[in-house]
């Protein structure tokens, strides 16, 4: 063998030996099970939850007094008393204020007088009648005096009665707008007087909404001058006829106002609820992505790998999603980091906060 045939034997056996080597230490890392793999990412998991939802219209209104009138005097005359406290509770039949009656209580005792008279000339008459010693015209004349007569002693104690204003309801009433010794004429303001045990809010809705809200539906008031505090009440009414500029329908929603906090002239937040879901299965926003038209979201699976699983979406809050159709209550989904994801890749859960539907 010739020295070169010798050097190139001894070349090939050594580079022989070296890829048996390699292939047995290759061997020897997958039989421990060796080699590079990625490790888990870490995401934010939560679970899907059932929880009632509510699908809500939110507008500004304004509060009005569900009863609130103006107490004016209807005839004229001299203020006597106003025995009532400013900003006071008052009960119906309570005095607000005394007019000057002295003319009018000796009208009444006149009338009554007149009336007393024509009373006993109609018994006469007709005494005289039945005795066939009076014609039927007497008895008619008579008995036309006697009801002119009660007529005039009714609208004469009627018009003494005016001199007594008095509280038509249970309310607040409002500051003195005259004092004691105006001289009223008819139809002056003399205070206001309102009852805030229970309000009600107008507001306006699109037409669009129109097939959604229903008389007696449940709305939540909340107004910025008092943050945290809501009150629930009902629609009241729904106006047939729409608004032919804007489009959009008024509404009346009554209110109860336990602590009297709101007051008429105030605007108010107004939430209607337009549906209702019960015990609706819920993720979080941000655990929903799309690819295309299709929404999906991620499954942990009980070997920590993912599984990108498509749903059907319904009601959204600002904070949470109603899945119609593609998930399990219990099931574990990745809130955030997501995007680092793809189907059967291993995550290490990271367990968030618990979101629910804001009512």
């Amino acid at each position: 063998m010739s020295f070169f045939k010798l050097k190139s034997y001894l070349i090939a056996s050594g580079l022989a030996v070296v890829l048996i080597l390699l292939q047995y230490g290759c061997s020897e890392q997958q039989a421990s099970g060796g080699g590079f793999k990625m490790p888990p990412t870490p995401v934010e998991v939560t679970d899907v939850k059932a929880q009632d939802m509510a699908d809500k219209f939110d507008a500004v209104g304004t509060i009005e007094a569900i009863e609130g009138v103006t107490i004016v005097s209807e005839i004229d005359a001299s203020v006597v008393s106003l025995p009532f406290e400013e900003g006071a509770f008052i009960k119906k039949g309570d005095l607000i204020a005394q007019l000057d009656d002295s003319q009018l209580s000796a009208e009444v005792n006149r009338t009554e007088a007149l009336y007393d008279q024509s009373k006993s000339s109609y018994k006469r008459v007709k005494t005289i009648v039945e005795q066939n010693a009076g014609t039927q015209q007497d008895l008619d004349d008579a008995l036309a005096n006697l009801k002119v007569a009660q007529a005039n002693y009714e609208l004469a104690k009627a018009r003494l009665n005016k001199t007594r204003i008095v509280a038509p309801f249970d309310g607040t009433v409002g500051t003195r707008k005259v004092s004691i010794g105006t001289f009223l004429r008819t139809g002056q303001e003399i205070t206001e007087l309102a009852n805030l045990n229970e309000i009600r809010i107008s507001f306006s809705a699109p037409e669009r909404y129109l097939a959604q809200l229903k008389r007696n539906a449940e709305v939540i008031v909340s107004s910025t001058v008092f943050p945290g505090h809501e009150v629930k009440g009902k629609i009241l009414a729904i106006e047939p006829i729409l608004d032919s500029q804007t489009r959009n329908v008024n509404i009346v929603a009554r209110v109860k106002n336990p602590e009297q906090k709101f007051h008429p002239g105030m605007s108010a937040n107004v939430s209607a609820i337009l549906s209702e879901r019960l015990h609706a299965l819920t993720v979080p926003n941000e655990a929903v992505f799309a690819n295309g038209n299709q929404s999906f979201v991620y499954v942990v699976k009980k070997d920590s790998t993912v599984a990108a699983t498509p749903v059907i979406l319904g009601l959204q809050t600002p904070d949470v999603v109603e899945v119609v159709k593609g998930l399990k209550d219990g099931m574990e989904v990745v809130r955030t980091g997501h995007q680092k994801l793809f189907d059967g890749a291993k995550v290490m859960p990271i367990l968030s906060n618990t979101v629910t539907a804001k009512q």
